[in-house]
């Protein structure tokens, strides 16, 4: 929000006519770039260790598929931190970047829902995150050329980002469910 706020067009064009990646070109227009990049690498970093410091013990099943979904989100997100799409020679690999992020990390929520031991709200949200988050993709995707793209692309990722505040609210919850 911060770096959209600073961002070189009205919020709402930012939001609606420009994609989350040109908030991380290194230009005028995008003042707080280094900021943009420098969370999407603390975030690829951030899944990377959280998955390994705790949540992989609530996976139940799937767990080779749960681990390598995790790793290819996580370098995604990482390489659109380090490899700006502003680059004509460098795009490709900022765009291979975006989809490991997008695409693997949607898929990724609905390996977890379907992974852990009980299919109760936290993973019925975690499955309806990762079915919005995958449509939205796909409508993206095939409408690259649309005007208002950056809306399905914002929608995607937004799904993502959402589901990290509910993960990190989960063991919270766990723990308050306990207690009863």
């Amino acid at each position: 929000f911060i770096c959209a706020l600073s961002f070189n067009d009205s919020l709402s064009n930012t939001y609606i006519l420009h994609t989350i990646s040109e908030l991380g070109i290194p230009s005028p227009n995008s003042p707080l770039y280094f900021l943009m990049n420098s969370a999407f690498i603390l975030v690829g970093l951030a899944l990377l260790l959280g998955v390994y410091y705790n949540f992989n013990e609530n996976i139940d099943k799937n767990k080779k598929l749960f681990y390598i979904l995790t790793w290819i989100t996580s370098v995604g997100v990482i390489i659109v931190g380090l490899i700006h799409g502003g680059n004509p020679l460098t795009s490709g690999y900022h765009t291979l970047g975006a989809v490991m992020a997008i695409l693997g990390g949607n898929i990724l929520l609905g390996v977890i829902s379907k992974s852990m031991i009980n299919f109760e709200k936290y993973q019925k949200v975690t499955l309806t995150l990762a079915i919005i988050g995958l449509i939205a993709f796909w409508i993206m995707f095939f409408n690259m050329k649309s005007i208002y793209m950056p809306v399905f692309e914002r929608l995607s990722v937004y799904t993502l980002i959402l589901w990290c505040f509910l993960t990190g609210a989960y063991p919270y919850q766990q723990y308050e469910e306990k207690k009863y």
